[in-house]
């Protein structure tokens, strides 16, 4: 049984540093592994035909890596990389490309699986460890709402990116920060355990830093709801598993909050956003 320290929840909940996110992720990473069966830590996108999370999560990769235009490119980073399964199928899908995997996170890095031209590197996504104008694609897939201040973030894409080297962000987005409450946002406020970011405030962001936006795509209407009613379906099946692991609280409100965020998505308070940009 996977034990959580109250003292390290608080701090995921109120602090959120980079310590804090690693030790988040140590503790819960598990829970979405045992939920959705797979290693790629995001919430997919689903289409009509999606049967359960592992397949909509290889969507959302597939469609991250098309919109990034991977099979025109040559070294792509990965910052935030998690067990490196988005690597993993992109490099399955564009064999000629070299990829390297960034993540402040040693102990999922060390548990990911080796594979030809992926490299692995334990660093900070906010400090990248590369030279000026050396990569050709900077993708950060569910993962730049972790990054705090996005600003340093998104000066560190530009600086390794070569010249019209394109920046590709899939990031949970609050459509208008007025509406960034606890009143608004319910249980959310407590168990969105990263930064709230507004979407305007990330696209002024990429615009001050000198990045054209080429392409903004909203797309929570194919991942928060479908989600949700996948868990509503079948949440004996996906409670047992996680019990195994962790006390019956945290089912409680992974379920609460699946459901919060679905009722959040239809009232156009949050979003899920990708968004292209070109220096």
């Amino acid at each position: 049984m996977v034990k959580i320290n109250p003292i390290q929840a608080f701090l995921w909940t109120f602090r959120r540093n980079e310590k804090d996110v690693v030790n988040l992720y140590n503790s819960l990473s598990q829970l979405m592994q045992l939920a959705t069966e797979s290693n790629m830590l995001n919430f997919g996108y689903w289409k009509e035909e999606t049967k359960d999370p592992k397949e909509a999560q290889n969507e959302l990769c597939k469609m991250v890596g098309k919109i990034s235009e991977l099979s025109s490119a040559k070294q792509i980073l990965d910052a935030g990389s998690g067990f490196s399964a988005p690597a993993i199928k992109w490099k399955s899908e564009y064999g000629s490309i070299r990829i390297i995997c960034v993540n402040t996170n040693f102990r999922q890095l060390s548990s990911t699986e080796i594979v030809n031209e992926i490299t692995n590197i334990n660093a900070t996504s906010l400090n990248l460890p590369f030279s000026n104008q050396s990569v050709d694609r900077v993708i950060a897939l569910e993962s730049a709402q972790h990054f705090k201040p996005l600003d340093n973030f998104i000066f560190e894409s530009k600086r390794v990116l070569k010249p019209k080297g394109i920046l590709v962000l899939a990031i949970p987005v609050i459509l208008d920060k007025k509406l960034i409450s606890s009143f608004k946002l319910g249980i959310l406020s407590i168990s969105w355990l990263s930064e709230h970011y507004a979407l305007d405030d990330i696209k002024k962001i990429l615009g001050n830093i000198g990045f054209e936006i080429k392409d903004i795509q909203n797309i929570g209407s194919n991942v928060y709801s479908p989600l949700a009613n996948y868990y509503i379906q079948n949440r004996d099946m996906i409670k047992n598993k996680i019990l195994k692991k962790y006390p019956a609280y945290l089912e409680k409100i992974l379920f609460k909050s699946l459901v919060k965020m679905k009722k959040l998505s239809q009232k156009k308070i949050i979003d899920y956003t990708i968004i292209k940009c070109r220096l």
